[in-house]
Parts: C-alpha cells; structure tokens; sequence
C-alpha cells in the first residue's frame, strides 16, 4: 500500500487572489479546489504519484416545483452554486441580480445549470420559491431554487468551503456568504467569486465559458 497525505484546500481569499492575478488571460487553466489526497503506489516496480481532488459530495434537496435535485440531476453539467434566503433585507437581492446576468448571458447554454440553496427552508417552502422563481422570470430546467433539510443545507455550505448559519442578530436572522462556486462537469470546485461584485461575475462568465469547452473537450 502506498503513502496517503491529507491536505487542506486554497482558502476562499487565496482563490480570489489568484482569480484576480488570471484576469487578463484570455485563455487559462483553473484549479481545482478544496480538500485532495495524494496518493502514492507502487505499480510495475515503479512509484505512481496521483492527486484526487474532492467531488461534491452526494445530495437530496427539492426546488421551486417540489422536484427531487439530486447529484444525478447535474451529472455532466457544469454548476454555479449559491446559498441565499428570499426575505434576506441585505445582500441576496444584489446577489439575484448579479445570477440574473449569468442566466441570462448562458440562455442558449443547456450544460450550464444555477444551484441556489435556501438557508431559511423554514420559511422558504417550495410555494414560496416557485412564488419567487416566477418573479424572476426564469425557468426551472436552467435554475433550481433548493430547499431542504435545514442541517443538510447548512453542511452542505460548510462543504462548499462557504458559510451559512442561523444568527439572530444578523439583519433577517441569518448570516451567510454571498459568494458563487464554479462547479465543473465532476463536481469539483474550479472557482469561487464574489456574487455582489459585477467585475469578479464578468470574470466567472469568462471562467464559465473555459470550462464549457473543457467540458466538451472531455467528454
């Protein structure tokens, strides 16, 4: 058996870093990012050293029309992911307007599909999201609004290396990360933006396209 080596991933602030840093490219690799193994084996008398990156991990939650979204439902599509409530007073509408754009800029893009994860499921059942997905104006084969088991929601964030938690005092009684993840075509992480800032989502949607011809690439 060979040698197993657990190491941490790129921190939130360090993948913006490097986002930043890759702006100017026109054409670029991204990471992949999170948690990852290496793992070495001897095969044939030779030592084979592999990198095996963290997939998201597998999910049940249900969406705007009380369909079951499961990791099945994203197999072979490409993600961007958001945890959000409908009655949040702070970030949440600037962050919908900004989701908005990549929607709209993707409307002819059928691998392309948005995750967006109430962290309210108390309150945002599914007759309040599909309310809330039709003043949107968007269509539910391209966009789920998810909610769920409220334990399962909020591992699920901690998961995505993102946070999300009840907080009394926080304006709306909830405390969470207004970030968006770029999730690729195996479930893994390959950016994390910041979903009220319009550069850093001109910037995902150009990350976006990479990994739309790395997606077709691959298949």
């Amino acid at each position: 058996m060979g040698r197993r080596f657990w190491r941490s991933g790129i921190s939130a602030f360090g993948v913006l870093l490097f986002i930043q840093a890759c702006s100017n490219q026109t054409a670029k690799e991204l990471p992949v990012l999170g948690p990852y193994k290496v793992v070495d084996n001897i095969v044939d008398g030779r030592l084979i050293t592999d990198t095996l990156f963290t997939q998201i991990r597998p999910f049940i939650f249900y969406d705007q029309d009380g369909e079951e979204i499961t990791e099945k439902t994203i197999e072979g599509k490409v993600c961007v992911v958001d945890f959000f409530f409908t009655s949040c007073p702070t970030i949440c509408p600037k962050m919908k307007q900004q989701m908005l754009r990549i929607y709209d800029e993707f409307e002819n893009e059928p691998d392309l599909v948005l995750l967006s994860h109430s962290i309210d499921p108390k309150r945002d059942s599914v007759e309040r999201l599909h309310e809330f997905a039709q003043k949107l104006n968007v269509e539910v084969s391209r966009w789920h609004f998810m909610t769920g088991d409220r334990d399962s929601i909020y591992s699920m964030a901690k998961h995505y290396m993102i946070a999300a938690q009840k907080d009394d005092e926080a304006p709306g009684g909830f405390a969470h990360s207004g970030a968006f993840l770029l999730v690729d075509k195996n479930r893994q992480i390959r950016g994390i933006y910041d979903g009220v800032d319009p550069e850093s989502i001109d910037l995902m949607m150009d990350d976006i396209r990479s990994i739309l011809i790395e997606k077709s690439v691959l298949k």
